[in-house]
């Protein structure tokens, strides 16, 4: 850990610069990723391939120097090991099948097999990073991941899921308890084979009222914590409950993470002054101020880079980098921090 910057702030150290890395940072806006996804012929045909996947992560890793590395997979890994289908349609978006709006949990056949090449793409990535760069794995949170399960793909409101959970929360409760023995089972994998901290998003906790937020959100990914902090003490864990806004510090004390990631939406000051004064934040610039660069960027920086003046803090953006990002604007960004 010693020379590791990101690793460090997660295990509570305050750093003059802090360590930076960006959600998505492997992905579409860079040119050698499109070109070898185009060679693969297709997201889950990259993603399953444990070179080619392992190219992928450490890619912006040679072309920035990030701090730290995200392993390159999917959160929809885990209900495809639990039995359903996953497909990605060119420009529709990933799907499973069969639905479980429409069919039983019980009906699906899990095969954890599936995930051995994530397994492997942690073992190579493992042996290639540079020796201060942080690796990073992930999973999704429960409730994130039982809207595709329900729905069989994603939605702008999550309605499908919303109504199976009040109108039978015992069933969908079956779902998130097979989501979150699962995870536990793979994100400690994913460890044992060489990450060094995980990070579980919830992209849809926003959509939920508080006591269903406190059921679905909360509570599955307490479980998570206890389940992987039992079995590797002291790896690090990030929350990331996206649009969660006013219940972020309901989350943090209820899951007990070790360091919560902040959206766009949120006021770094607000969130600085509610969450407990040792947790480690990250986040929380707008993807979309990196994409516009110019004024807005140098302004949303200094906003961020401001805002935590005695708080662990890790860089990142509110959300995933956006495809038409330029690199321009990228390295612009680290350079400010850097600098």
């Amino acid at each position: 850990m010693v020379n590791k910057p990101l690793l460090r702030a997660l295990h509570g150290e305050r750093a003059a610069r802090p360590p930076t890395w960006l959600m998505r940072q492997a992905g579409r806006y860079l040119p050698e990723y499109r070109a070898l996804r185009a060679e693969k012929g297709g997201f889950l045909a990259l993603a399953t391939d444990p070179v080619a996947a392992a190219e992928v992560t450490l890619q912006p890793i040679r072309r920035f120097g990030f701090d730290g590395a995200i392993l390159f997979s999917d959160i929809l890994m885990v209900p495809w090991a639990l039995g359903q289908e996953l497909t990605f349609g060119a420009g529709e978006g990933p799907r499973l099948t069969p639905a479980l709006v429409d069919a039983a949990l019980e009906s699906l056949t899990p095969d954890p097999g599936r995930l051995d090449p994530v397994y492997a793409t942690v073992r190579r990535v493992a042996e290639s990073l540079p020796a201060e760069t942080t690796f990073l794995g992930f999973a999704g949170s429960p409730w994130t991941v039982a809207t595709y399960m329900v729905a069989g793909q994603g939605s702008r409101d999550q309605e499908v899921t919303r109504r199976v959970a009040y109108a039978d929360p015992a069933a969908f409760g079956r779902i998130v308890e097979a989501v979150v023995a699962m995870t536990i089972d793979y994100l400690v994998a994913q460890i044992e084979n060489g990450v060094e901290a995980v990070q579980i998003f919830d992209s849809w906790a926003g959509s939920l009222s508080p006591d269903q937020f406190e059921r679905w959100v909360i509570a599955p990914n307490r479980a998570i914590v206890d389940g992987v902090r039992a079995r590797c003490p002291g790896t690090p864990i990030i929350g990331f409950p996206k649009g969660a806004g006013g219940k972020l510090a309901a989350y943090a004390h209820g899951t007990a993470v070790d360091a919560i990631g902040l959206d766009e939406t949120v006021d770094p000051l607000w969130a600085d002054s509610v969450l407990p004064p040792e947790l480690p934040v990250q986040g929380n610039l707008d993807p979309l101020a990196l994409l516009t660069g110019g004024a807005a960027l140098d302004a949303g920086i200094d906003r961020v880079l401001a805002a935590f003046p005695e708080r662990p803090h890790v860089f990142n953006l509110g959300h995933g980098i956006g495809q038409h990002t330029p690199i321009a604007h990228v390295e612009h960004l680290l350079q400010r921090i850097r600098g």
